[in-house]
């Protein structure tokens, strides 16, 4: 398959996710793991997608608001996997007492491997490989 047709497939699901996260959605945002998804945070062990999603549950019931963009640094496709490596910066507001909201951002810098299965494309490994929040 031709490289500009799957970054254009991937980039429809990316926007679909950050939707998801905005809308703060596990069940849309976990949509585009496959099942075998293996999440690497930068500082921390590797979860398999059901941790994840309950980690990001619980994540979501914490957090205000999120908002959340990203643009591609460099991506590959070798042996049916595109690999891409992604910045992303997001904006939170976390509650504080009763009416006030605290603002964190954070930058990331990820890994994505994504594989076709079965006519769709599904993350199969994601990896931070940079965090910082201020």
């Amino acid at each position: 398959m031709e490289t500009d047709l799957i970054i254009s497939a991937i980039n429809e699901i990316h926007k679909k996710a950050d939707q998801a996260l905005e809308n703060k959605d596990v069940t849309a945002y976990t949509a585009m793991f496959d099942d075998s998804l293996t999440y690497t945070p930068a500082e921390g062990i590797a979860l398999n997608k059901r941790d994840y999603t309950i980690d990001l549950k619980k994540y979501f019931g914490r957090i205000k608001e999120i908002q959340t963009s990203y643009y591609r640094i460099k991506s590959s496709f070798k042996n049916e996997v595109f690999t891409e490596k992604i910045a992303r910066k997001s904006v939170i507001l976390k509650p504080r007492l009763l009416i006030f909201s605290k603002k964190q951002t954070i930058q990331t810098e990820e890994i994505y491997h994504w594989k076709n299965v079965k006519g769709e494309w599904k993350v199969m490994a994601i990896e931070i490989t940079l965090e910082e929040k201020y």
